[in-house]
């Protein structure tokens, strides 16, 4: 497991899902309110800049990481657990950055547009009414990716987990944000949601399928060995699982390929 999880974490980018482009933010505002637009518009690059610094600064601990996981000797696992520490602080950072972000932006767009005189304001799309219940928001997650409403249904996937970080259902909002990656091709991404599964919730009922996916965005990364691994940690965890049954037949064809 220990290598499975330092593979996990060695080839992982980032954690967090960047902001897209917000959209032009509305021009012509009244003249008292211009100097405060210049403050926020000012404030919200120096966010952007301190994110990307972040962002940055999470890719070194990232290689340092990579460094380390290929590393051997005593000091290896003191290299590793450093390097896990850095990366937890910076994507700390990282998400009070984009909250800030977040922020800034809502009350930039909340300014009245004007060029000196009362202009027409678009009504605004009536907002998703979010349910109170954990289990109902994880729903709406759901139903909106099965709709084709993926970045949406990532959208409230995000906010579940910020909002219920202790819930039960934590561990299947990251395996949907890990099948999304998956389909996307994007292997990375994915395997650090699946990741989080298999070390931080064992237990959910997606935690065999979360090693098989990650066995094969190992694959399709060409690090056969952490693929195979993963297959391995499937069966020894989940043995008398359907997703521990098809990893078995996997293994059995990697060892029939080995002896030819």
């Amino acid at each position: 497991m220990f290598r499975l999880t330092v593979a996990l974490c060695a080839v992982v980018f980032t954690g967090c899902f960047f902001p897209a482009d917000r959209g032009r933010v509305v021009e012509n505002r009244l003249d008292g309110l211009a100097a405060d637009n210049v403050k926020l518009k000012a404030e919200l690059a120096e966010t952007r800049g301190k994110l990307e610094d972040a962002t940055g600064q999470l890719q070194a601990a990232l290689d340092q990481l990579d460094r380390a996981s290929r590393t051997t000797g005593a000091n290896m696992g003191v290299k590793v657990d450093t390097a896990l520490q850095d990366m937890a602080v910076l994507r700390g950072q990282i998400e009070s950055q984009q909250f800030k972000m977040q922020e800034l932006e809502g009350k930039l767009a909340a300014q009245p547009a004007t060029n000196g005189t009362a202009t027409p304001v678009e009504p605004k799309k009536e907002e998703l009414k979010r349910p109170d219940d954990p289990k109902d928001f994880l729903k709406l997650a759901d139903d909106k990716v099965k709709a084709g409403e993926t970045e949406l249904g990532r959208k409230l996937y995000a906010e579940f987990m910020k909002k219920w970080p202790r819930d039960e259902g934590i561990g299947e909002a990251h395996f949907a944000l890990g099948e999304l990656f998956f389909g996307e091709q994007k292997c990375r991404e994915g395997l650090y949601e699946f990741g989080k599964v298999i070390q931080e919730h064992p237990k959910t009922k997606s935690a065999p399928v979360a090693y098989l996916r990650s066995s094969e965005c190992f694959k399709q990364l060409k690090m056969n060995d952490e693929a195979r691994l993963a297959l391995e940690e499937l069966v020894k965890s989940h043995p008398k699982s359907d997703a521990a049954k098809t990893a078995k037949t996997k293994l059995a064809e990697l060892r029939k390929g080995a002896k030819k």
